[in-house]
């Protein structure tokens, strides 16, 4: 029998999200209503192969961005929502979005709203179909999608500085891999060959460099399978495994890159949060999605255990600092908010100030990064050098 992943919400507030059995999807869904159930979406698990799927039908961010901008107007100018997307289907030149639309069409003019359309289609951030599910329950769509659009700038904004603020430091490493690699596999063989036709004694050091030189000549296609390999088992420790938890928790905890690390999930979540409660989602259900936001396991279990107090009638703030979600101060921000019932715009400050905080920060650290580059890899291409000419300098002295 076909098994499908649900999420829906009962009437105290939990939510359901698991895999069900059901012969179809309409079956599953009729049987989530008479259990009381308020379905949010309903999608057939397919394994791997649905998530890379998934990622292949994704549209890429900047064109989602110009297309809910497109939206919004239309929607502003009193076009019906069929009609809108209709147009912009036809106007859409991203093949993926063309498609996306053309799946959405299908569904509205099937019957369904405009955000379980959205939901049913692969690679659709869910904050998105949240949204849009807000703004059709209290009738301001545009006012929602506004919002939403807003932090879509902003996010990208954000991403796009850190970037570019990651370009030269990227470049010089790439140069520096690309002079050594010229050392090692085009003038080390070089030397190997002039000292053995010489048959002379060689020190330690340069007898090590040249074995390394003349294994890094032949095998030098093992070296970029080998990082392939060791970046897929990296990541599937950190996504599968107790260990990469464990990793992920002592990563949050280094010195200077963990504390960014951290600023940085928390601008996300913060303005994550800030936007959907902005469009009236309830404080539960919008915990849920931000949740989305977070790249740390760590963060994301906390999040989870927050989220499940908050149901139970703990305070936002107080479920945060117990589970060490958010920086204290961040904490004390929210706590603010709530006390003075401008939790959203709170959070959305909390936003801003870590954003601004971590352009900060990373500016500084990239100010010391750079001469550090030059400093290690001066030192390598030193003991390549030395190692290389040690052995001239014996013969010269012995000549004397």
């Amino acid at each position: 029998m076909p098994q499908f992943m649900v999420r829906a919400l009962n009437e105290r507030g939990h939510w359901l999200h698991q895999p069900e059995d059901a012969a179809t999807e309409k079956e599953l869904r009729e049987r989530l209503l008479q259990q009381g159930y308020l379905v949010y979406s309903i999608q057939p698990r397919h394994g791997a192969l649905a998530g890379w799927r998934q990622r292949q039908a994704r549209v890429r961010q900047d064109t989602f961005l110009t297309f809910n901008q497109q939206f919004i107007t239309l929607i502003h100018a009193g076009l019906p929502i069929l009609r809108a997307v209709e147009l912009l289907a036809k106007r859409a030149r991203d093949p993926k979005l063309q498609a996306l639309l053309a799946a959405v069409l299908e569904r509205i003019r099937g019957g369904d709203l405009l955000s379980e359309a959205f939901r049913r289609q692969p690679g659709v951030p869910e904050i998105y179909t949240t949204t849009l599910m807000a703004g059709e329950r209290s009738g301001n769509l545009e006012e929602v999608l506004r919002r939403y659009h807003q932090y879509q700038r902003l996010a990208a904004s954000i991403r796009r500085k850190l970037v570019s603020s990651l370009v030269y430091p990227a470049f010089l490493l790439v140069m520096v891999f690309v002079v050594l690699i010229f050392l090692v596999t085009f003038v080390v063989p070089r030397f190997g060959k002039l000292y053995s036709s010489l048959g002379a004694k060689l020190p330690t050091i340069t007898v090590y460099m040249l074995a390394f030189g003349e294994a890094a000549k032949h095998y030098f296609w093992a070296a970029p399978l080998a990082l392939v390999a060791l970046v897929a088992a990296f990541l599937l420790i950190m996504q599968k495994t107790p260990l990469g938890a464990r990793i992920d928790t002592a990563f949050l905890h280094l010195p200077v890159v963990g504390e960014m690390w951290w600023k940085y999930q928390a601008a996300m979540l913060s303005r994550t949060l800030g936007t959907l409660l902005q469009g009236g989602i309830p404080l539960p259900a919008a915990l849920e999605t931000a949740g989305s936001a977070l790249r740390s396991r760590h963060l994301r279990q906390g999040l989870r255990a927050g989220t499940q107090r908050v149901r139970e009638g703990q305070q936002l703030s107080q479920a945060l600092s117990e589970h060490k979600v958010l920086p204290t101060l961040a904490v004390e921000m929210v706590e603010v908010g709530e006390g003075t019932g401008a939790l959203p715009q709170m959070l959305v400050s909390v936003a801003d100030f870590y954003d601004e905080d971590l352009s900060t920060a990373l500016t500084t650290l990239l100010s010391l990064l750079e001469p550090a580059i030059l400093i290690v890899v001066g030192s390598i291409v030193a003991v390549v050098l030395i190692s290389l000419y040690l052995p001239i300098f014996s013969l010269g002295a012995q000549i004397h």
